[in-house]
């Protein structure tokens, strides 16, 4: 299923899992968090292909993401060589959500209530290393959409009104963030 109209067969998601989970263990090295990275990043490639094959994030995925990262961080805060902040993880979940909310209230048809419910536990993550790594994260998200969905328009690939999935580039900014703020505590 996750494979299906993309090129490379099934194997890509399980390509990216690795390849992302390894850049995590990279930037954020032997610390607590890396375990919760580690559990986060397949669930988070498995909602970036579900995206971009029905354009849809279920509940089912995105929910548990954002309670699982919230309750994990609270865990690996009370570990000693903890790099972030539990409460920062919060505030930025509920930033992050609440940002993506105002902009699904905006105009519904260009954001689905999917996208508000990912930025829960992507701003949890972003938000364990702090605000710079919030703003960041969402940045990048918005930025990498941005580039795509007008690189397809400047090619006629599609319309002013094609509906784009936007949780695979959400993800990958969130991914690019938590680099940024994992390599900041390690350097």
């Amino acid at each position: 299923m996750c494979g299906v109209g993309y090129g490379g067969g099934a194997r890509w998601p399980a390509v990216a899992t690795a390849l992302g989970c390894a850049g995590l263990a990279a930037a954020a090295g032997a610390r607590p968090e890396l375990a919760v990275w580690l559990l986060a990043a397949p669930v988070a490639v498995l909602l970036a292909a579900v995206d971009r094959s029905v354009r849809r994030l279920p509940d089912v995925l995105t929910l548990p993401l954002a309670a699982g990262v919230a309750a994990l961080l609270g865990a690996a805060a009370l570990i000693p060589g903890a790099a972030g902040s539990w409460a920062g993880a919060l505030l930025g979940g509920l930033a992050m959500g609440g940002g993506y909310l105002v902009l699904f209230l905006v105009h519904p048809g260009g954001m689905g209530f999917g996208d508000v419910k990912l930025a829960l536990g992507l701003g949890c993550a972003l938000g364990w290393y702090g605000w710079p790594v919030v703003f960041a994260g969402a940045f990048a998200g918005l930025l990498l959409g941005s580039l795509y969905g007008t690189a397809l328009l400047v090619t006629r690939r599609a319309a002013r009104g094609t509906a784009l999935a936007f949780g695979p580039f959400m993800i990958a900014g969130a991914w690019l963030g938590v680099l940024l703020g994992g390599a900041a505590v390690t350097a």
